[in-house]
């Protein structure tokens, strides 16, 4: 059974990564509960196609559309600016874009010298993040951060961050996945010590067949058991979304993040439902590290000529 969200009208919500997937569910189901949408996207084209197919279930959506790309630093401070400039009020924020180059065995690096799966899933939300602090402590933000299974069973390797010495794409992605789940338990850690009002909650889709990465990641099991399970157990981008759109929503403990994903085998799919979060992403060490580590990285990044 759908989940049901309250009446939004009056709030704003922005969601990253709208354009297609899970995400354009979010903002779908956000709108639907009468939210003003920001949709930050990095291809105009694909943003107003997702806007359009949203107009289609909801004739009075107000989305707006606005330039992201995570890949790029200069692109993340030019929204950061401007929504700083503009005083933009942000009731909600979902860190829900991101990439997973599976199939492609050549590492690649970004403009700003990060490798791509490490600045686009986890760098660039942080830099977008903490530049918004004096607008999420003033409207006491939730912020929704979209994890991955794959953080269950990955980590961040601290001695090889960008992934020089081994790259492979689902070990870069899981990383990613988890640096970005241990950012989001340190901001409600440093929330809640220092009274920003800012509230996290965590949430991960599980697997769903019709997005790019479910396919991919079929191919590589060949054939195996887990590809026989992801086939028919897992989620529509819509039933998909509705972790997120629960982590939006439900109560969140001052410091102490919940998880939400499907409830179903292997959390595979199934209806949205509160889990415990991974350890990986909980350790408050690790978490204090990785916030440490974004900040020294994007104040020594070389800027693109």
């Amino acid at each position: 059974m759908p989940i049901t969200l309250p009446d939004l009208r009056g709030r704003t919500a922005v969601v990253t990564g709208a354009s297609d997937g899970v995400g354009v569910e979010i903002a779908r189901g956000l709108a639907g509960a009468g939210a003003d949408v920001v949709l930050p996207v990095r291809n105009p084209a694909k943003g107003e196609r997702a806007a359009s197919r949203i107009r289609q279930t909801h004739p009075d959506a107000r989305l707006t559309l606005r330039d992201l790309d995570l890949a790029h630093l200069d692109s993340v401070a030019a929204l950061a600016v401007a929504l700083l400039s503009e005083h933009a009020p942000i009731d909600l924020l979902v860190l829900n874009a991101g990439i997973v180059l599976l199939g492609d065995a050549e590492r690649h690096v970004t403009d700003d010298g990060f490798e791509l799966h490490f600045q686009t899933n986890f760098l660039g939300h942080f830099a977008l993040v903490t530049a918004l602090l004096p607008l999420l402590r003033e409207r006491q933000t939730r912020v929704v951060v979209q994890c991955s299974l794959a953080a269950a069973v990955a980590r961040v390797e601290w001695d090889d961050l960008q992934s020089t010495r081994r790259y492979r794409p689902l070990r870069a992605y899981g990383a990613s996945k988890v640096a970005l789940g241990l950012f989001g338990c340190e901001l409600a850690r440093r929330s809640a010590a220092a009274g920003w009002g800012v509230t996290v909650q965590l949430s991960h889709p599980g697997v769903v067949p019709d997005t790019g990465i479910a396919p991919a990641m079929r191919a590589r099991a060949k054939g195996g058991a887990q590809h026989g399970i992801a086939r028919f157990v897992g989620n529509s981008p819509g039933r998909a979304a509705e972790s997120a759109l629960l982590a939006a929503v439900e109560p969140a403990a001052p410091a102490a993040p919940d998880l939400f994903g499907p409830s179903g085998l292997l959390h595979f799919g199934g209806p949205a439902a509160r889990q415990r979060p991974y350890r990986r992403i909980t350790d408050p060490a690790d978490g204090a590290r990785i916030w440490s580590v974004a900040e020294r990285l994007l104040a020594e990044r070389v800027r693109p000529a």
